[in-house]
């Protein structure tokens, strides 16, 4: 599985320990299908500070640092401290994972609603953009993201799952959307099949968030594989078909659209 142009895999999260013993035939497998440059998903301080340490060892790898909504409760002002440091970091380019979750609600609400609005400060002070978790608290995010609005940059829903209203709520508050494998899940994708076409390609980026999420409709060959960036091609190949458009456009598109969001070199 090749992609017919390079691409940005915008979640991938290679610090999981099932990358431990083999992270260079995954860089090696995602190279060849021409995945090209990966954001490492940070989602607590050891995973942001592991991702970053990747991120420098290896071409084409970035980072994100923060703190993920399961984990809210752990925020307090020695962690935002060490991610302020954190974000200054070369290799780091977006604030994030950061959120709310109100479906399994490891953190409470309130905690994670003073950890997300940390975060977006950290966010308005270095002028990263901001990588979004969300699940079932759509209209909460989109109040807080609209209060916060004229002080933060560019800002990313990763791992879209949610309905029409509530993606063009986000589009109204001019925030990007990620979309991984969940559209290849014939158990719960078909709601995404529906309204992917109503994402202005400019605010459309792709990823894996691998090793999770991995495309139920692969082929007999590659099923049960860990889930991977190399197979990221594959969930392009799904978008496009319910886009109604190419492969090329969109990969093309998608890979622009991540190189401007996280401020690459064309280079890299």
């Amino acid at each position: 599985m090749t992609s017919p142009a390079p691409l940005v895999d915008i979640g991938a999260n290679l610090t999981h320990e099932s990358f431990a013993k083999d992270l260079d035939a995954v860089l090696g497998r995602a190279h060849a299908a021409r995945v090209a440059t990966l954001i490492l998903t940070g989602t607590d301080m050891a995973h942001s500070e592991q991702a970053a340490a990747l991120a420098h060892r290896h071409d084409g790898l970035y980072a994100t640092a923060g703190l993920h909504p399961h984990m809210a409760s752990h925020w307090d002002a020695t962690l935002e401290s060490a991610m302020r440091a954190l974000h200054t970091d070369a290799k780091v380019v977006a604030v994030g994972e950061c959120g709310l979750d109100f479906n399994r609600n490891f953190s409470t609400p309130a905690e994670q609603e003073r950890a997300l609005e940390a975060q977006l400060g950290l966010a308005a002070e270095s002028g990263l953009p901001l990588f979004l978790h969300e699940r079932d608290a759509g209209p909460r995010m989109r109040e807080i993201l609209r209060h916060w609005r004229d002080d933060i940059g560019s800002a990313v829903i990763h791992c879209f799952t949610a309905d029409r209203e509530t993606l063009h709520g986000y589009m109204d508050l001019d925030v990007h959307i990620g979309l991984t494998g969940w559209l290849c899940d014939e158990r719960r994708g078909h709601h995404l099949r529906e309204i992917v076409g109503d994402i202005p390609v400019e605010r459309l980026m792709v990823e894996t968030d691998c090793p999770y999420l991995l495309p139920r409709n692969l082929p007999a060959k590659l099923k049960g594989r860990r889930h991977e960036p190399a197979l990221l091609p594959w969930i392009v190949r799904e978008i496009a078909h319910w886009r109604g458009e190419s492969e090329t456009t969109l990969a093309t598109a998608t890979t622009a659209t991540a190189r401007r969001f996280f401020q690459l070199d064309e280079e890299q």
